[in-house]
């Protein structure tokens, strides 16, 4: 093993573990309640960098499938009968599975399309799913919004179940980026994002790969949908397939650096939690949008590539100059 994938290792459980130990460290609900938030938006941004920042192609329909993964599970309850307690989180992989599998030909066809067109393409699916949800009452109740049974955990640590279910699925998305950007499925997405006509032209199954990477980040995007309605109780359209969840997520890729392994939890780490607070400070003049929107600018004109490829950036320049000044020492004493 070589000694970068040590030190992956090492930063991976050392982080899987402070994620586990938050809960328990710190008891206040509310601040529990912002982790399960910060993990939501990271579990969401990474599923998002694992399509559009490994391939290049800009999705803006992400929402569409979270807000999937929440009616699914909402419907489910409805009809079939899930239970409370812990038995929704065991169903999540198969209610993920399950819209993955429908949204591929709906990906075959929209792939066919690139750049700007397919990013419009994407966000019409949105507007499509949320219209459904209104209009399929008989299904999602329209805008009266579905309900969910109130989970049956204790009040004092209500939120804790829910912060490991989305602190599991950005594990899972971290996990599955990890394995990706080391095999050869990798390989093939980053070719395709450099020059899709030169991979495709050197025998690379350019659709397959991109369908595989499509339905890895609707499979996870529905689980999240699906924990976060959960967690709500209560589901309308407005909510569950929002727009404003996938800006968020997208600008939290771009902060933490886009096709970068941690940049997107990077990203929820810095926003998310800066975003509650000046709720909190100035929710009631509604400046906390102008303070959250400065907050994201100052960073993005600090490091413009993103935090983690800016800082590596800036380490990989001192690194340089530091040996270009070496060079002229050794060669003066070797003269010598």
């Amino acid at each position: 093993m070589s000694r970068a994938t040590t030190a992956g290792l090492v930063r991976g459980g050392a982080f899987a573990a402070a994620g586990i130990a938050f809960p328990f460290v710190f008891h206040a609900a509310w601040i529990v309640n912002i982790g399960v938030l910060t993990l939501m938006y990271a579990a969401l941004a990474t599923a998002w960098n694992l399509f559009s920042g490994y391939t290049g192609y800009i999705t803006l329909g992400q929402a569409a499938f979270f807000g999937l993964g929440a009616y699914t599970l909402g419907i489910t309850f409805e009809h079939v009968g899930v239970g409370s307690g812990y038995n929704p989180f065991y169903a999540l992989p198969l209610v993920g599975a399950g819209i993955a599998l429908v949204s591929v030909p709906v990906a075959w066809i929209a792939l066919r399309t690139r750049h700007m067109t397919f990013a419009i393409v994407t966000l019409t699916l949105l507007f499509i799913v949320q219209q459904l949800a209104f209009n399929l009452r008989s299904l999602t109740k329209g805008s009266t919004g579905l309900m969910l049974p109130t989970p049956r955990f204790p009040i004092d640590s209500y939120d804790t179940p829910f912060y490991l279910a989305m602190l599991a699925l950005l594990l899972a998305g971290l996990a599955l980026c990890w394995l990706i950007l080391r095999s050869k499925l990798g390989l093939m997405l980053l070719a395709i994002r450099e020059d899709e006509e030169k991979a495709r032209g050197l025998g690379i199954r350019v659709t397959g790969a991109k369908l595989i990477a499509w339905s890895l980040m609707v499979w996870l995007s529905a689980m999240v949908g699906g924990v976060w309605a959960y967690y709500l109780t209560f589901i309308y359209p407005e909510s569950s397939v929002d727009p404003l969840v996938m800006i968020g997520a997208v600008l939290m890729t771009f902060l933490g650096g886009r096709g970068t392994l941690w940049g997107p939890t990077i990203g929820a780490l810095v926003l998310v939690p800066t975003q509650q607070y000046m709720i909190t400070k100035l929710g009631a003049s509604q400046l906390y949008l102008v303070g959250y929107s400065a907050v994201f600018m100052v960073v993005l004109l600090l490091l413009p590539r993103g935090i983690l490829p800016s800082l590596r950036g800036a380490i990989d320049s001192r690194r340089e100059r530091r040996r270009t000044h070496r060079e002229p020492v050794v060669r003066e004493e070797a003269h010598a």
